[in-house]
């Protein structure tokens, strides 16, 4: 997995801008050696004997996990989309939605209220490592890299968070 993953990073349909291929333009490929700092007091060593390879490749490397591939990206219950590192609730299924891209796609975070997101579960900063500039979605409470967050989604918000599934945990409602 770890070598699909590496060969991936080296793929042009990923990086290219407006490209409308089967994945999200600009994925989150992010630099494989910039660790995210997190606000959770854990070392390198503690995040990788709590996280799979892919769950540490992904949230704490800023990489990516393969189109098409995550767990979630097909999910249609009902339920709330938590942080896999801290448990932090991110994004309800209410607004999940298909984009066709091949990750999980959201058009607002949890706990947004009318465009403002400071009661949001995530930050979002600028991400420029792949020589254009666009916007990551990163967990508030530990740093975790989530995805990033696009401008062509559905109306209202016309905003599509394209998230790795390997960075969320989902918890069902109860009936």
């Amino acid at each position: 997995m770890a070598r699909l993953l590496r060969a991936l990073r080296g793929l042009p349909l990923l990086g290219v801008p407006g490209r409308s291929a089967r994945g999200c333009a600009g994925s989150g490929l992010g630099d494989p050696g910039s660790i995210t700092k997190s606000k959770l007091p854990l070392s390198k060593a503690d995040w990788q004997k709590k996280l799979t390879p892919e769950q540490y490749y992904v949230t704490r490397e800023k990489g990516t996990e393969a189109p098409f591939s995550g767990m979630y990206l097909n999910n249609k219950e009902t339920g709330m989309y938590h942080c896999v590192c801290c448990d932090s609730p991110l994004f309800s299924s209410e607004k999940k939605f298909c984009s066709g891209t091949g990750w999980p796609s959201f058009s607002e975070a949890y706990g947004t209220a009318d465009s403002d997101e400071s009661q949001a579960g995530i930050l979002r900063r600028l991400d420029s490592s792949l020589g254009y500039t666009r916007e990551e979605v990163v967990c508030k409470q530990c740093d975790a890299h989530l995805g990033h967050v696009f401008p062509d989604g559905p109306e209202p918000t016309g905003q599509r968070f394209c998230i790795n599934s390997v960075a969320l945990k989902f918890k069902p409602s109860k009936h």
